[in-house]
């Protein structure tokens, strides 16, 4: 089904479904049926006859209502078009479709899509008495759009049994309506208790380093504990980490725990540390070794399965999870089966069956939840009988609800992802399943809408343990013993065995290997009994498909090169299955693929650092008909042709040109047109020319090194992001790519012109960074987000049109003059780095969304900041000729101020009330600083070194208290104070002494603030101040 696009705020409908239909056709008996089995899941739906109130004009209250519905259901049947009063119910729902949240599904009760699509058949019969009415073309042009948003054909679902047809519908809405209602803290249910708890746990704590365990059944809701504490108090501490999976990352390579450790903030600040899954006393030998590792004030928070881990570890306070209270899971479960807080009415007691059978456990209660959404009570009651026969501890089989009701094909994806696919980014694994040959998007969503998998921020598969040890039981027990007849081969040892022994079968079909120096001759041999293997990803076991374990862990093993030179030695017969449809093989020893390997299947080939030459010995020319997807890299890569793999839809081409055995730069062959690529990337390759006219579907395009010519057609409306460095291009013109998304230009270093559209309507970031140019103007970017121009050394003229959806700007060695920001009024982040010709900066009146601005070497003399009351951050070093700085209103958020080397005179802190942290460093005509009383009562930092008479003057409070989340400890702060002043100009004859402060402060730490503030306003200077001042702070040590 195809939603209509999102708009920026989340709107409240009304109705969760509209009813549009043609009365005589289906009012009473395909609609009445339909909208009693949505009335009965408690889905508001409009339907005219039973919500049209006596008195209303129907047209008005329609309109009304289609616009205040979340879904539309649209029963297309053969009298539909006939009706003037349907079409238009069509155009205002079409319309919605189009501008807001809604979402349109068509329903082909007794025509087909193509009769509404082109107005033939019955519906061009019911049509024709309108083709003379004015309002024909649109109606006409909305039957189209609705007919070719994928929907529902009664004939060729659920082999057209009408109720089993309404019921998969109603369960599809209440699917879609749970997925709406739950997004929103679904995993915060009964944890402020919890969270609570652990804090208060801290009140009592004696040790400096305090050491937290969170203990429980997997499943139990540990980690979500864990993130939420972190969340909530992280702010406190210097350094902070989350690491997550520590079992699993460091059972993963010998490196792993090292990779891992490099994690933790070891800075000299306190620390706020989160380890999460630890299953072994060595892990935490590593990680977190003894107290005196961290400073005082740091907290350490370990989960686990295993208590014995934290006791033989010292932890002294542990925290078993307490599983959900009945009114929590109640809650929990409402929201997955209901999308709401409590039961729909009738189902109350099912509800409490379930969730008594779920024993608090927070994930059994949303696999349940999910998987009980949209069922008939009849379902739930059978559901609730198989789960009365399965015994309470075995977790694992309560889970396996959800996997029975999937069909076939993403029950193959589920255990795929189980098997293999967890933590691999969506789009690689929407990669090798497409390949395999299901249909990925949906499956994913699927698994993901019933609580079988996760997809993160950074669009990572995830999966509960507990789902995933299913999965792989479930593969494992038809023939538990024997690993050679399972589908998926996942476990080293069992990979090694069953080739080593060659004890192959056709069975399998998926691979995951880890390489470990295996005989090739072993492995070639084994693999020649897996003839319908479809999935073979060998990697050496210190490679991921997650770039962000790949950051971690180096992408080569100790002495692999000697192992290659081996295999290359013997001579291999080299072999792969015919049936293969994905091959991934990091590391590929070889110079080309077994001349034996036919390919006929082959939809996705990557070979990352490998030794291929060419494809195929001796310039055989295999077409690779099915090929969609294709990675190489290595140093030995000579040449491609891309006419013989005419459906390929991504290449990425990378030459390495340093290395054992490397040369000069890959050839290409582009013998015509490649209509299905969509993704482009190529590094070293023979590319001085490149048409864009060859790729006329091109999506993204990646290209580094040699090119000097970019042809381009009148127009390329699907390329949607652009990237090009270290090129030799002079010229570039976007103007005809109208819905570019991505400009990524540097380190062409002849790129002298730059021409943009009028509009750029789409353009959403614009990076360039080392190029010639002189000039640049942007023109309307309404929707650009993020601007960077770095190393732009010629750059004199900048031209920015209002741009209000651009909130990051960082430019970086221009010679601009002046800078005009005027126009971005939601600017949040502004970073202008060694512009040393900048004389001029003006922003907007109101930037309401500023956090942070940051100007370092300027000629600026004055910086106006106008209305920014979000303002955290003001940095300005270096700003040798800046003499005034205006604020027109109080910053009250502003925290942070560094001021150095300016020519100020005065600033008043009074519109700085809550500032921690101000440095003035060198600004020596700095005679005047007004501080309020109270402006410094937040004040952690003072640095004016160099200001006010001071030679030196440097003020700093450590609250050993920050890092605890109980107020209640007595850890009293220090306060330290250091000063000297220079030669009075008004007292040339004193003799200033050095003074030196320490003191010790229990209650009246805003005393000392006060003698700051009078002491930094004190003028025209500080000397005859100082025995007074000594004298008025507590307790004070010279």
């Amino acid at each position: 089904m195809t939603s209509s696009s999102t708009s920026p705020v989340a709107k409240s409908f009304k109705y969760d479904v509209f009813l549009s239909f043609r009365g005589e056709d289906t009012r009473k008996n395909f609609i009445d049926h339909l909208y009693y089995a949505l009335q009965q899941k408690s889905i508001s739906t409009y339907k005219d006859d039973e919500r049209i109130k006596k008195g209303n004009r129907i047209s008005d209250e329609l309109m009304e209502s289609i616009a205040d519905s979340k879904f539309f259901i649209i029963v297309f049947s053969k009298n539909y078009a006939s009706s003037s009063w349907c079409l238009n119910e069509l155009l205002k729902i079409m319309e919605c479709h189009k501008s807001t949240q809604q979402t349109v599904y068509p329903v082909f009760y007794d025509v087909e899509p193509s009769e509404v699509r082109s107005q033939i058949g019955a519906v061009g019969e019911a049509f024709a008495k309108h083709e003379n009415e004015e309002a024909a073309g649109k109606w006409r042009k909305a039957l189209k759009e609705a007919a070719d948003v994928a929907g529902w054909e009664l004939k060729n679902t659920a082999d057209g049994h009408e109720a089993k047809f309404i019921r998969q519908i109603v369960e599809k809405l209440s699917l879609e309506l749970r997925a709406i209602n739950v997004r929103i803290d679904k995993n915060l249910v009964g944890m402020e208790t919890r969270i609570n708890g652990i804090i208060s746990s801290l009140g009592t704590a004696s040790d400096d380093v305090h050491m937290i365990g969170i203990w429980g059944i997997g499943g139990g809701g540990k980690t979500t504990l864990a993130r939420a504490i972190f969340n909530k108090i992280s702010f406190q501490f210097e350094g902070k980490s989350f690491i997550e999976n520590v079992r699993e990352v460091s059972k993963a390579s010998l490196s792993g725990l090292n990779s891992l450790k490099s994690q933790i903030p070891l800075n000299g600040g306190k620390v706020l540390l989160v380890l999460d899954d630890v299953d072994h006393l060595n892990q935490l030998e590593v990680l977190t070794g003894d107290p005196s590792w961290f400073k005082p004030g740091s907290i350490i928070i370990i989960t686990t399965r295993d208590e014995q881990v934290l006791v033989a570890h010292g932890v002294k306070f542990i925290h078993n999870v307490n599983l959900l209270s009945d009114k929590e899971a109640i809650w929990l479960f409402s929201r997955y089966a209901f999308g709401k807080e409590i039961p729909v009415q009738g189902y109350e007691e099912l509800s409490r069956q379930v969730v008594c059978y779920a024993a608090g456990l927070p994930l059994t209660i949303k696999v349940l939840g999910s998987f009980l959404c949209g069922k008939s009570k009849p379902e739930w009651v059978d559901a609730l009988a198989r789960l009365k026969t399965i015994p309470l501890e075995e977790t694992q089989k309560k889970l396996e609800l959800s996997y029975i009701s999937l069909d076939e094909e993403h029950k193959e994806i589920f255990l795929d992802v189980a098997t293999i696919l967890k933590g691999w980014l969506k789009n690689s694994a929407i990669e090798a399943l497409e390949s395999c040959g299901f249909y990925a998007r949906i499956g994913l969503r699927v698994l993901e809408q019933k609580s079988l998998i996760t997809i993160d921020g950074d669009e990572c598969l995830g999966m509960h343990d507990h789902l995933k040890e299913m999965g792989r039981n479930i593969v494992r027990r038809s023939h538990p013993n024997m690993p050679n007849k399972h589908s998926r081969l996942w476990v080293g040892k069992e990979i090694e065995d069953i080739l080593a022994n060659d004890m192959g079968t056709e069975a399998t079909r998926c691979i995951k290997f880890y390489y470990r120096g295996l005989d090739p001759q072993i492995t070639m041999k084994g693999l020649r009994k897996m003839k319908e293997l479809q999935f073979l990803d060998v990697t050496d076991n210190k490679v991921y498909p997650n770039p962000k374990i790949n950051k971690l862990i180096p992408n080569c093993l100790n002495g692999l090169e000697v192992v290659w030179r081996n295999w290359k030695s013997n001579k291999v017969s080299l072999y792969i299955p015919d049936a293969l449809r994905y091959l991934r093989w990091y590391n590929y020893p070889f110079r080309s693929l077994p001349k034996s390997f036919q390919a006929n299947n082959l939809a996705a080939l990557e070979m990352a650092e490998s030794g291929i030459v060419q494809l195929w010995k001796g310039g055989e020319k295999k077409v690779l008909n099915k090929l969609r997807f294709l990675l190489l890299s290595g140093p030995k890569l000579r040449s491609l042709d891309l006419g013989l793999t005419p459906n390929l839809e991504t290449l990425t081409l990378v030459k390495h040109v340093h290395g054992p055995g490397a040369g000069g730069l890959v050839e290409l062959h582009m013998p015509g047109e490649c209509l299905k690529l969509r993704f482009l990337e190529l590094d070293h390759v023979k590319s001085r020319m490149f048409d864009l006219g060859l790729t006329p579907n091109l999506e993204k395009l990646y290209l580094r090194r040699d090119l000097v010519e970019l042809h381009m057609p009148d127009t390329c409306p699907n390329l949607i992001s652009l990237h090009f460095s270290f090129s030799n291009l002079r010229t570039l013109d976007i103007g005809r790519t109208p819905n570019l998304e991505d400009l990524y230009v540097s380190s062409c270093y002849d790129l002298e012109e730059l021409h943009m559209a009028d509009k750029c309507l789409k353009l959403r970031s614009l990076c360039l960074v080392g190029l010639k140019l002189r000039t640049l103007d942007i023109g309307s970017t309404p929707n650009l987000k993020r601007l960077d121009l770095q190393g732009c050394n010629d750059l004199e003229e900048f031209h920015i049109a209002e741009s209000p959806m651009l909130t990051f700007i960082k430019i970086e060695c221009l010679k601009l003059r002046t800078l005009d920001l005027s126009l971005v009024p939601n600017l949040n982040k502004l970073f202008l780095s060694e512009c040393k010709d900048l004389v001029e900066l003006h922003l907007p009146g109101r930037s309401i969304n500023l956090i942070t601005l940051q100007c370092t070497n300027s000629k600026l003399r004055t910086l106006h900041i106008g209305l920014s009351p979000n303002l955290t951050g003001l940095y300005l070093t270096d700003c040798y000729d800046l003499e005034e700085l205006q604020l027109v209103d109080q910053c009250q958020k502003l925290v942070s101020l560094k001021i150095s080397n300016s020519k100020l005179r005065t600033l008043d802190l009074g519109l700085t009330p809550n500032l921690e942290k101000l440095n003035l460093r060198k600004c020596y005509d700095l005679v005047e600083l007004h501080a309020p009383i109270g402006c410094l009562k937040n004040l952690v930092h003072l640095d004016l070194s160099g200001c006010l008479a001071f030679r030196s003057f440097l003020f700093c409070l450590t609250d050993n208290t920050a890092g605890l989340v109980n107020e209640s400890l007595k850890v009293r702060p220090l306060a330290e104070l250091c000063f000297t002043l220079k030669i009075c100009p008004f007292h040339p004859d004193n003799h200033l002494l050095k003074f030196e402060f320490r003191c010790f402060h229990e209650e009246d730490l805003p005393s000392l603030t006060r003698s700051l503030e009078k002491l930094i306003s004190a003028r025209p200077c500080a000397c005859t101040k100082l025995e007074k001042f000594s004298r008025s702070i507590c307790r004070l040590q010279r």
